[in-house]
């Protein structure tokens, strides 16, 4: 008797464990999934194609790099009860929570539109217009919004993270080398060719993996959420759960390309899928369908990233858990940002492929700004009382910020001056 109520006692110990996690979860899982959104598939597609398996190493490592920054906002929001932006203006002041939120605004308006470009450019493979599309999707996170409840849009957002896996099993029916991805992927090196070229696919996968409205999305869902700081262990492990699936999705991507596309020039996602229709037409079709819902999972929190934001700055209602009737603004700037998007993308003519890659590097650009705001915010000690940045944690994302603004200087040199890294 003693030892099955021993085992009877350590089950329910573990079964309250595992709800407990399930109720707290959700934030980090979703942002750092939502993260591999359709410029970021684009991105991977195309780094698989150009260079193999030679730069997953690069991605593995942009995990740990990911979760030291989405860490911070996860005790910031649970600490202030606030929102990134409405922090950066009460800690700075006007002008530099002004700079933040124009740059947020610009940036994540920008990568919406990228997002409803994969959406399009998926559905458009299997005969469905992109006017159809464009109306289905905001119809769809309309309704997402809609209910009154953030529980509810969560839990929503986490089953489309799961579909986001599906790019697993789809490299796996491609049977590639464990061998050379060991080999050619896990050792950390650079592949020759044009190191302009080389800089500009390493901006685009640091900014598709950290992004700047990352972190204004998790703190501001933290704070809807009703976080508190006792659920911060929790909320830490649901955001490390979240990077490796961020990491592990991402490699799958490339490795998928990687393995029957090398060398073959590839500006879309969706041309990658068309392509592998006619080696693979179950692997084409899993493509097509992770770009989807990739384009989808980072629509939804990007439109949302930037409401809340302006929401706080402006003093507006801005909950998931308000009506319509109690935070009109709020949700009058989200289905504009939405319509805004859907339309620049039904234009004849506009450079689509061009916007899609062009917005990781504008991501990475802008980020260090932001990463910088958040090392100070979280050095404050009256602010965050316990939960401020430990001397480690500083050691690490400081390094992080400088290897950032490297990384970025050296592209802008490169693109001005071709011959100076050959």
């Amino acid at each position: 008797m003693n030892v099955l109520s021993r085992t009877f006692y350590r089950y329910r110990r573990f079964s309250k464990i595992i709800r407990l996690f399930l109720l707290i979860a959700g934030p980090g899982i979703i942002v750092m999934v939502a993260d591999n959104d359709a410029g970021g598939i684009t991105t991977y597609a195309a780094t698989g194609s150009k260079y193999g398996y030679d730069l997953i190493w690069f991605l593995v490592l942009l995990g740990p790099i990911a979760y030291f920054i989405q860490e911070m906002t996860v005790r910031l929001g649970a600490v202030t009860k606030r929102g990134y932006s409405e922090a950066i203006f009460d800690a700075f002041g006007s002008f530099w929570g002004w700079f933040s939120l124009i740059d947020l605004g610009i940036a994540n308006q920008l990568t919406l539109i990228t997002e409803f470009i994969g959406m399009t450019a998926a559905l458009s493979i299997f005969g469905i217009p992109p006017v159809l599309t464009v109306v289905i999707v905001i119809i769809l996170m309309g309704l997402m919004v809609l209910q009154g409840k953030y529980w509810t849009w969560e839990k929503i957002a986490i089953f489309f993270c799961l579909v986001n896996l599906i790019y697993i099993p789809a490299a796996f029916m491609l049977h590639p080398s464990a061998a050379d991805i060991l080999k050619q992927g896990m050792i950390p090196h650079f592949p020759g060719g044009s190191a302009s070229t080389l800089f500009f696919f390493l901006m685009a996968n640091v900014g598709t993996t950290i992004a700047p409205w990352m972190i204004f999305f998790q703190q501001s869902s933290v704070v809807d959420k009703g976080t508190k700081e006792k659920d911060i262990p929790w909320s830490q492990v649901d955001t490390i759960i979240g990077a490796f699936f961020t990491v592990l999705v991402a490699a799958f991507c490339v490795i998928v390309t990687a393995t029957v596309l090398r060398g073959v020039d590839i500006e879309s996602a969706a041309q990658a899928a068309t392509m592998l229709m006619g080696i693979n037409k179950y692997v084409g079709t899993f493509l097509a369908i992770g770009l989807f819902d990739a384009g989808f999972l980072g629509a939804i929190c990007i439109s949302l990233a930037t409401s809340w934001a302006i929401g706080e700055v402006f003093g507006w209602a801005h909950s998931l858990n308000q009506k319509v009737r109690e935070a009109p603004w709020f949700y009058a700037y989200y289905f504009s940002a939405l319509l805004i998007a859907g339309i620049v993308v039904l234009i004849p003519g506009a450079p689509l492929v061009l916007i899609t890659l062009f917005v990781q590097v504008v991501a990475t650009t802008l980020l260090p700004a932001a990463l910088v705001f958040l090392i100070l915010l979280l050095n404050n000690k009256e602010l965050m009382g316990d939960f401020k940045n430990t001397v480690f944690q500083n050691i690490i994302n400081t390094a992080i910020v400088v290897a950032l603004i490297f990384l970025s200087t050296a592209y802008a040199i490169s693109a001005l001056f071709p011959n100076v890294f050959k």
